[in-house]
């Protein structure tokens, strides 16, 4: 599998199975899983849903979709709040609509915490910095 890393988005190639190790940016050493938000595609959503040391959240979103960007900035910053204790990671819902509808999506922006390869829970629509935060905690 394939990610790009969040802080200097160089491409890091490593097996799926090295995930629970918390792997290290090749380039720059920054943890892969945190700090910062997963760009994924078809190569890389699977195997990091399936393989990730902590639960995932994934923003489904597209470029052309207006709340989508305007969220964008609250995901973020709400990733580097809680990078310990989730993996952030958004999906572009245009660039891979087979993934989209294999996961249901049927709005954007939405988003699907996922653990251990399956989906706990979802919720659509952009959110406030701290509802995202309260929402995602009353997952624990």
């Amino acid at each position: 599998m394939e990610l790009n890393c969040p802080h200097c988005q160089r491409r890091n190639r490593l097996p799926p199975e090295r995930l629970p190790e918390l792997p290290n940016c090749g380039a720059c050493g920054a943890p892969l899983l945190e700090g910062g938000v997963l760009e994924l595609d078809a190569g890389s959503f699977d195997a990091l849903i399936a393989h990730a040391p902590r639960p995932v959240l994934v923003d489904f979103w597209a470029p052309w979709c207006s709340p989508c960007r305007q969220f964008a900035p609250t995901y973020l910053a709400t990733a580097k709040i809680l990078s310990e204790r989730y993996v952030f990671a958004k999906l572009d819902t245009e660039a891979e609509p087979e993934i989209a509808a294999r996961t249901g999506i049927r709005s954007i922006p939405t988003l699907v915490l996922f653990h251990e390869g399956h989906e706990l829970s979802r919720r659509s629509g952009a959110l406030p910095g701290p509802e995202l935060r309260r929402w995602l905690l009353m997952q624990d």
